[in-house]
């Protein structure tokens, strides 16, 4: 697996749970917000080709947790 398919992963895994977020309701507004942005963040860096964000947006997906 190459750094872009690991950001793209974790940006699934990140997907899925943004759904239980979303399954909360209102009170899971803000977890949804925070997951958004950092998927954002990953595509943002996927997209610059730069090395060095792709690796701070990896690391940062891999921090998200539900």
């Amino acid at each position: 697996m190459n750094l872009v398919e690991g950001i793209q992963g974790e940006m699934n895994r990140v997907r899925e749970l943004r759904k239980q977020y979303v399954a909360i309701g209102s009170p899971g507004a803000f977890g949804c917000a925070g997951i958004d942005a950092e998927i954002r963040q990953g595509e943002k860096a996927i997209a610059s080709g730069d090395v060095v964000e792709m690796i701070k947006a990896y690391n940062s997906l891999q921090g998200v947790t539900g």
